[in-house]
């Protein structure tokens, strides 16, 4: 066999891995900076899923909900910005056969989990998924986020629906890796990074890069600048949701797209094995 049609076999034969993306500001949606076309790079490169479940911050709930619409309307849940943000759509199908495969999943490993009817995709998902699929023609459905539990909880999330990788279900956590809207500079869109934000982000890599999931757990009362970089933590708990949802979390690619506004760090995360899948993009780490 040819070392090309061996490579091809591998990667035919890789789960798809998880992903943790950063969507920032709802403006993302118009201004595109490094963070766009970096997603439009990760939809371009992976193998082409057969549906996706999505966790976001705007989506709040005691106990976890999946949308289960066969249209998911697209929910403009911002105020104060541009009239032409209110004016985008995303009209991908949804998949209720799966909202309620993912219900189920959840309820066996012991989670209150329902299906529901009365969301849609806020723009912690709609807004990253115009990159990552613009056509809008993979069925998604969005999970809610619990803010109240820990990032154990929702690594354990992740955990029980780890296995639609290899269903051909791509597993994606959105939010912010820094998400200090205080200490925003909104005329600097691409105004460099804040020294905090870079040590935060260090301290992460090297506790991923250890393995020490127990030390990122906990990492608001041991990480530099953990309360600054994220006053409450909702941005961040999808996070874990993507470690969880990896075959092995431990294999990751560390996707670089610098800040924005000069405070939110843009980050990107691949986890599992088929995180390789990503590892020559350029703005790999």
């Amino acid at each position: 066999m040819s070392t090309v049609s061996t490579l091809s076999s591998t990667v035919d034969s890789l789960p798809l891995p998880s992903l943790f993306v950063s969507h920032g500001s709802p403006m993302l949606a118009v201004e595109p900076g490094r963070t766009g076309p970096l997603l439009a790079s990760i939809g371009a490169t992976l193998p082409r899923p057969r549906g996706i479940v999505m966790v976001s911050p705007h989506w709040e709930t005691f106990t976890p909900r999946v949308g289960n619409q066969a249209k998911p309307r697209v929910i403009h849940d911002f105020g104060g910005f541009p009239q032409e943000l209110y004016e985008l759509d995303y009209p991908a199908p949804g998949a209720p056969a799966l909202a309620e495969h993912v219900a189920q999943r959840l309820r066996d490993g012991g989670l209150p989990a329902n299906t529901d009817g009365g969301w849609g995709l806020d723009h912690g998902a709609w807004v990253p998924l115009r990159y990552l699929y613009p056509q809008a023609d993979v069925p998604v459905i969005q999970l809610s986020l619990q803010s109240q539990q820990p990032p154990e909880y929702h690594y354990q999330v992740g955990r029980l629906l780890a296995p639609l990788a290899k269903e051909g279900i791509l597993l994606v956590g959105s939010g912010s890796f820094t998400h200090n809207l205080r200490e925003l500079r909104r005329n600097e869109i691409e105004g460099g990074d804040a020294p905090h934000t870079l040590e935060f982000l260090r301290w992460f890599l090297d506790r991923m890069r250890a393995g020490d999931l127990q030390a990122l757990f906990g990492y608001r009362t041991t990480a530099p600048h953990a309360v600054r970089t994220h006053p409450s933590d909702e941005h961040l708990l999808s996070l874990f949701f993507a470690m969880g949802a990896a075959d092995d979390w431990t294999q990751l690619v560390h996707l670089d797209s610098g800040s924005t506004y000069h405070s939110l760090r843009m980050d990107a995360f691949a986890f599992g094995t088929g995180a390789r899948l990503l590892a020559q993009l350029p703005a790999a780490a």
